[in-house]
């Protein structure tokens, strides 16, 4: 016989239907009530401690254990939603930057404004003004927009942004597909040779080419000189050549230079570097660091000198001093010069200042560039000279002056030109959009992404503290009942009292 539950029963009776096992014998070595306790206690604390890891942590998952297929989920979620956040910052970077392209493509329509206005004005045949004063003003605007055309990247020495430009945004199928914008500004220019401006000009006078091959650009370390001669003396202007340098680039440099003097320097259809005024001069390039072949400056070997031929011509060769010329304008302003120069820029000088005694404008005396032993006489209007004694020489009747220059083709030229800023204004502007709307559509995602993450790893908190009231209720019946099962061994020892 043995002792189940306190009873005294006969081996394999039990009562009712219940079988030998759902009442275990009372023994000191094991408590299995006790285990039984102990063992749900267990479970009870890991269920509470995981409820309130959930409550203070916000999320559901907190390790692969909790959900390992909704992780792996939740964090191609999360590794999209860096990728896009990261794509914003990179479509607001790239919105910046057509902004300040932007701006100086405004700066540069503006400035079309200005050269239409100085065009059209030297244009009329009534406009009575000095064109020389013009032409300064349009050639110096010239070189502005080559300014800020390098200063915004789409310029010629400057085509950072003359590229098709891309931004990756992110969002797509894959890195390769629907996750880059990209504005093309491929090969697009808006400095003066860009917009079809180079050569142009507002003077009516005809452009003097000097040298006969396309120019090239000064090689770096190598430079080229002109002698310059105006009614108001000779000046020496030097161009240095640079890493990077392009031809355009050189000839505005060499146009800074020049302006002050009312001339300006251009390159003609055919890359040939030209120079035009409405005042008188001769210009002479001398190559410091020419080769024999020409390349590498800016005017080659074969035909460096020349004359203002956009201007009547007549040249005086001097040989003593005490010649005597007079030089009628019309029919009511005469000058009679005594020659009394030392040297040839001397006597020069005292024809141009006897000019402007005489209230004659119309005429300047130059050094010629050719020879630099001679005068040239040049003017827009149609003189007279009569040699009256001395040992030089005089032309017989001045060289009339070559047609060429034509304000109009200005005009037109800027008319286009306005097409083609207008052009790359559209780009950049339509990049501006397409940016815009691929940011608005990429904080969208990042919203909808956001959302089915926190579905599956965000806690639900309401649960999550009905849970952890339910924890605790459990731990402390566990811990009671546990008590309880501890003192079942004492009820032996009623068996061995005597």
């Amino acid at each position: 016989m043995r002792i189940v539950g306190g009873e005294s029963r006969s081996p394999g009776k039990t009562p009712g239907n219940l079988k030998n096992k759902d009442y275990p014998m009372i023994s000191i070595q094991t408590n299995l009530d006790s285990l039984i306790a102990q063992q749900n206690l267990n479970v009870n604390n890991q269920f509470q401690s995981n409820t309130i890891q959930q409550l203070t942590s916000g999320y559901r998952i907190n390790s692969s254990a909790d959900d390992a297929a909704g992780l792996s989920v939740a964090n191609s979620y999360r590794n999209q939603i860096a990728e896009l956040n990261q794509g914003v910052l990179n479509a607001n970077q790239g919105v910046s930057q057509l902004q300040i392209i932007d701006g100086g493509l405004s700066n540069v329509s503006q400035m079309l404004d200005r050269l239409q206005t100085l065009a059209t004005e030297s244009a009329s045949q009534t406009f009575t003004g000095n064109r020389a004063t013009l032409e300064n003003e349009y050639s110096g605007l010239l070189s502005e927009i080559d300014r800020q055309a390098n200063n915004v990247g789409l310029g010629d020495n400057n085509t950072a942004n003359a590229v098709n430009l891309g931004v990756y945004i992110g969002g797509g199928q894959s890195s390769n597909a629907n996750s880059t914008v990209t504005v093309n500004l491929g090969s697009q220019s808006v400095s003066a040779a860009g917009l079809g401006l180079a050569g142009t000009s507002v003077l009516t006078t005809a452009a003097v080419k000097v040298g006969t091959a396309a120019a090239t650009a000064i090689a770096a370390g190598n430079s080229d000189s002109f002698t310059v001669n105006t009614a108001a003396g000779s000046r020496l202007i030097t161009v240095a050549g640079q890493t990077g340098d392009t031809v355009q680039g050189q000839v505005n440099e060499l146009n800074a230079q020049l302006n002050v003097l009312g001339i300006s320097a251009s390159l003609d259809q055919s890359g040939v570097l030209q120079f035009q005024s409405g005042n008188a001069f001769s210009v002479s390039a001398i190559a410091n660091n020419q080769n024999t072949s020409g390349a590498g400056d800016l005017v080659d070997i074969t035909a460096d000198a020349q004359d203002n031929l956009g201007l009547n011509n007549m040249q005086y060769t001097a040989a003593t001093a005490g010649d005597v010329l007079t030089i009628n304008v019309g029919s009511n302003k005469t000058a009679a010069i005594t020659i009394a120069g030392a040297t040839t820029q001397d006597m020069a000088t005292q024809i141009n200042q006897a000019l402007q005694t005489a209230g004659i404008t119309g005429v300047s005396a130059v050094v010629d560039a050719t020879t630099g032993t001679t005068i040239d006489l040049q003017g827009p209007s149609t003189f007279t000279n009569t040699f009256v004694s001395g040992g030089g020489t005089l032309g017989a009747t001045p060289t009339t002056a070559t047609a060429g220059g034509d304000p109009n083709a200005a005009i037109n030229a800027i008319a286009q030109a306005v097409q083609s800023l207008g052009s790359v204004q559209g780009i950049v502007g339509a990049g501006e959009n397409t940016l815009n709307y691929a940011i608005n559509l990429a904080q969208s995602q990042i919203t909808s992404f956001s959302s089915a993450q926190s579905q599956i790893r965000d806690s639900n908190v309401a649960a999550e503290a009905a849970d952890l009231t339910k924890a605790q209720v459990l731990q402390q019946a566990s811990i009671a009942a546990m008590a309880q099962a501890n003192q079942e061994p004492q009820a032996i020892l009623a068996l061995l009292k005597q």
